[in-house]
């Protein structure tokens, strides 16, 4: 599953669309790992007695283990029930992470640090709860709300392509939860249908914040190389300097893969899709209606400058798009809009909306046998979190309450998201302040795909 059970969950082989470095191999190395510890460095001792105040004591043995739910090369996703404590009888996913595999790579390292971070800064309805974080030796834990309604991936698997009023309830949802996030300096930089997750109401929810920003105030901009190449804005893949709008552009390829069946600017391989959306003139089918072709040109305009939600207005400049004219934002923040389609689960602990090849197997949390050094583990300072809502309701002393994935594609390259890989090592987990983020354009970036690959003779797969 792609962002709240974002694992890897094909391992075991290498393609050629596998993370590599610049000689074609795979790396795992620590050489270097505590040297880059010597420097300056404010030590902040984190432990369960100063984070999870009150009676509140969270480890893994505060939860029990329900189905497997993905499954992969750094850890697994476990459906959960609490046992102990607050939340107890409640479902959430649990993602267990290998922490020697973390730091094996400095994107990985750079991408778990900014998930847990955003999730902790960020508080929205349409974006992913983390409820607890914390660690033991070897392994991180995350526990998030379980979105038991699955990706929004496939529900547009299910229907080949929305109605407007049904891409319009969806993008309007979408559009709040980047608006919110623009608001706090964050721009998202991955947004496709493999990171849009469904709640058991059907309301969306954003997950994965690995490739996020912080900082991305008004005037800022930053170089990184990253995203899923058919969702990049063409500054991105320009390395000229991009900012939030990057986000709308890839609203715009969203909205034109609800309506159409696929996004716009697509080809056989990376280098020829990126050439179209660099080069190539939206075509749009004629079918659609005039608002939404023209929110779609808007949206997806090649200029940034040009681009609606460029401006200082952001998201309110698309809110007020004739395409939105019968949505209520009040309503539709509020959750009070009712959702087009309602995923059909018997019960919370329903795992019907997730991969058969896992939620199968006997659910098992290895050993945890695998401990890093004492400086290494410091990239890990600081992991430790409990919800403020868990918290508060402890001091008032009361409780409150992966379907295998088959590209929609016919002749597009495989979805490759592109990561950064800069990371300071000896930065606890805690927001950013970094104000604008340089790119190195001596070397090409590394790749990776999501838990897919393309098979042989027909359609990509997983």
């Amino acid at each position: 599953m792609a962002g709240v059970f974002d694992i890897d969950l094909e391992t075991e082989e290498l393609s050629d669309t596998d993370e590599v470095d610049l000689n074609g191999e795979e790396v795992c190395d620590f050489s270097g790992l505590e040297s880059n510890l010597d420097g300056p460095c404010e030590e902040i001792e984190i432990s369960s007695d100063n984070v999870n105040q009150g009676p509140e004591r969270v480890g893994a043995e505060c939860f029990e283990l329900l189905r497997v739910l993905g499954k992969g090369g750094y850890g697994k996703v476990f459906q959960v029930r609490k046992v102990q404590g607050m939340h107890s009888g409640k479902i959430f996913a649990m993602k267990v992470l290998r922490k020697a595999k973390i730091v094996c790579n400095a994107k990985d390292t750079a991408h778990t640090k900014a998930e847990r971070n955003i999730l902790e800064a960020v508080k929205h309805p349409f974006i992913v709860d983390l409820m607890y974080a914390f660690q033991t030796g070897g392994k991180l834990y995350l526990i998030l709300e379980c979105l038991s309604g699955g990706e929004l991936f496939m529900q547009l698997e299910r229907e080949g392509i929305f109605m407007e009023d049904m891409a319009s309830f969806y993008l309007g949802e979408i559009t709040l939860a980047l608006g919110h996030l623009h608001s706090n300096g964050i721009i998202y930089r991955d947004l496709k249908p493999e990171n849009i997750m469904l709640n058991q109401y059907g309301h969306i929810k954003l997950t994965d914040f690995g490739l996020c920003k912080e900082s991305i105030h008004d005037g800022a901009v930053t170089h990184t190389f990253c995203g899923t190449i058919e969702y990049m804005a063409p500054e991105i893949l320009t390395r000229s300097g991009h900012n939030r709008a990057v986000d709308w552009w890839s609203l715009g390829a969203l909205m034109y893969d609800m309506l159409t069946g696929s996004p716009p600017f697509t080809a056989e391989n990376r280098k020829k899709t990126i050439d179209k959306i660099l080069k190539c003139k939206l075509i749009l089918p004629p079918y659609l209606t005039q608002d939404a072709r023209d929110l779609l040109k808007k949206l997806l305009k090649k200029s940034p400058s040009q681009r609606l939600g460029s401006g200082p207005g952001d998201c309110l400049d698309i809110q007020k798009h004739p395409f939105f004219r019968h949505t209520n934002w009040e309503d539709l923040l509020a959750r009070k809009v009712e959702p087009p389609y309602k995923p059909c689960l018997q019960s919370d602990e329903d795992v019907s909306q997730f991969d058969t090849r896992f939620t199968r197997q006997t659910p098992v949390d290895s050993p945890d046998d695998s401990a890093l050094s004492e400086s290494a583990d410091q990239v890990f300072v600081g992991f430790t979190y409990v919800a403020p809502s868990v918290l508060e309701s402890l001091k008032e002393g009361f409780s409150f309450e992966p379907k295998l994935r088959s590209p929609r594609r016919l002749n597009s390259s495989p979805r490759t998201p592109i990561s950064p890989v800069k990371f300071t090592l000896n930065e606890p987990f805690k927001v950013s302040a970094e104000p604008v983020e340089k790119m190195d354009t001596s070397a090409s970036q590394p790749i990776r795909t999501p838990g897919r690959s393309k098979k042989k003779g027909g359609k990509g797969g997983k």
